[in-house]
């Protein structure tokens, strides 16, 4: 029997486009919670749904452990798990099941159980973790097993029903971690590495590994749910990160790494402090990670460049001003252009984020938008639509249009959940325009058509691009939500150019 078996509610087979990308990654909120438990005398068993089928061998596991206490601690650091997917969220309601079953103490955390709880609790989950939460399941665990004398109202970041009243009891919030390296390293040894490993040679030839330097965000995009982090900012320091390069560089070997920050060396000498102490360690390992375009000034991509970055995934979202400036993302079309050149003049790729569907969004808007893609030619873009999340300023601009559909199944869903400018049809041909643009444009001998036209475009994405421009009219919603003032265009008329 151990004391705690954690788990994560994402698994791979689950969702139709991360198997055709296979790009998995091992959980790492997951095993930074892990490292922790163990750090502090606990007994800790990891069951990662990530490739393994969690309706098949979970309880299987539950068998073998005989955990005390099981605990759904979802991956903060994966984009899939802050996106709230309903096929996730029926996992985790099938995990808390099993565990109930066997006669374990049920425990959640995530960005989903911290928006809706009460469907938690509803479903055989005995604590919602709400926040950074590595130190509240500390303290609750050691609570559970009878370690620590102090109550249960006095751990701050729970919410729970009373055991006799059933009274919804949330205890008060914990105060976020200033200081990053006082965590252990995520308990990497608990993962199936060779599993990992053979996935991503299989698929690209290469493995890559996840990590992260910090943990949030402070810029205020309104489409952008922080229910783990808010709007604060902490890094790890630039050495600490290193070591833990060189670390993974002797255990595992990875071929490259992927930083899984909201926002990777947001402080300029970080990143030059960063690139030294990799240097001294001999840590250097390819990586790949996320950014702003305003951030990419010369003397960061400088200091990125010496630390090993390869490749550089912008929240460019838009080709127009007015959408930018309505998502509130304080960012300007030329940055996107300008952080384009200087990652091209140190030879690292540059990746755009897209959004398209934005409250208002015209068909001006999406032109420009498309040339931007034409113009700045980036390596590679993941194109999306508007998604609206709890806790937004746009979830609360849209959320009277929102029906029982409120989360997208998996990540191919691409599914427009309010009344946008167009149906689902045109989204979904924009996206497969777009994506067979930017493939051809790198790597088809006849990518090299006039940048700021279609003329000359190869005939398979001449189609689509007819298809785009049929859709564009056939797709149009009657009564579009409209921006407020002053973003709205002046006339209803500029919806279609």
């Amino acid at each position: 029997m151990i004391d705690v078996l954690l788990t994560h509610s994402y698994h791979l087979l689950f969702d139709r486009k991360q198997v055709r990308k296979m790009q998995p990654y091992p959980p790492l909120g997951t095993l930074y919670a892990a490292g922790l438990l163990r750090d502090r005398g606990i007994s800790v068993a990891l069951f990662d749904s990530m490739l393994e089928d969690p309706e098949v061998n979970f309880g299987k596991v539950l068998r073998k452990h005989r955990p005390k206490i099981v605990v759904v601690y979802e991956d903060n650091f994966n984009f899939l798990s802050k996106m709230c997917l309903t096929r996730m969220r029926q996992v985790a309601f099938d995990l808390a099941e099993k565990a109930k079953a066997a006669g374990a103490i049920t425990i959640v955390h995530g960005s989903d159980p911290t928006d809706h709880f009460s469907d938690y609790l509803d479903h055989s989950f005995d604590y919602v973790l709400a926040g950074e939460a590595e130190w509240i399941l500390l303290d609750l665990v050691k609570y559970l097993l009878d370690r620590s004398g102090c109550d249960l109202d006095e751990i701050p970041g729970l919410i729970y029903l009373h055991p006799s009243s059933h009274e919804l009891i949330r205890t008060c919030s914990r105060k976020l971690m200033s200081d990053l390296d006082a965590l252990p390293l995520p308990a990497w040894d608990m993962i199936d590495a060779d599993r990992y490993r053979n996935a991503w040679r299989k698929a690209h030839g290469f493995f890559s590994l996840n990590m992260a330097a910090s943990r949030g965000c402070p810029y205020h995009c309104n489409w952008c749910a922080k229910p783990i982090y808010g709007t604060s900012y902490n890094a790890r320091s630039p050495r600490k990160v290193a070591e833990e390069m060189r670390f993974l560089k002797d255990r595992l070997a990875p071929d490259r790494l992927w930083f899984a920050d909201d926002i990777f060396a947001l402080k300029p000498n970080w990143t030059e402090h960063f690139a030294a102490a990799v240097r001294e360690l001999d840590a250097r390992i390819p990586f790949k990670m996320q950014s702003r375009a305003d951030l990419m000034t010369p003397e960061r991509v400088k200091s990125l460049c010496e630390a090993g970055c390869m490749e550089v995934w912008m929240g460019a979202e838009s080709g127009s001003q007015r959408i930018l400036d309505a998502m509130e993302k304080d960012l300007q079309v030329g940055q996107i252009f300008q952080a384009r050149q200087t990652l091209q003049e140190h030879n690292i790729r540059a990746c755009f984020f897209l959004q398209f569907g934005y409250p208002g969004e015209t068909w001006q808007d999406i032109s420009e938008t498309i040339q931007l893609v034409r113009q700045a030619r980036p390596d590679d873009i993941g194109v999306s639509v508007s998604y609206p999340l709890p806790g937004t300023k746009f979830h609360s601009m849209v959320s009277a249009q929102l029906d029982d559909k409120t989360n997208w199944d998996d990540s191919e869903d691409l599914a427009m959940m309010f009344k946008g400018t167009y149906t689902n049809q045109f989204y979904h041909a924009l996206h497969d325009a777009l994506h067979l643009e930017i493939e051809l444009m790198h790597s088809a001998a006849d990518g090299h058509w006039k940048s700021d036209t279609s003329v000359g475009l190869p005939a398979e994405l001449k189609d689509l691009w007819l298809r785009v421009e049929d859709l564009e009219i056939q797709c149009r919603n009657l009564n579009p939500t409209l921006l407020p003032h002053p973003f709205r265009p002046a006339m209803q008329s500029a919806l279609h150019g």
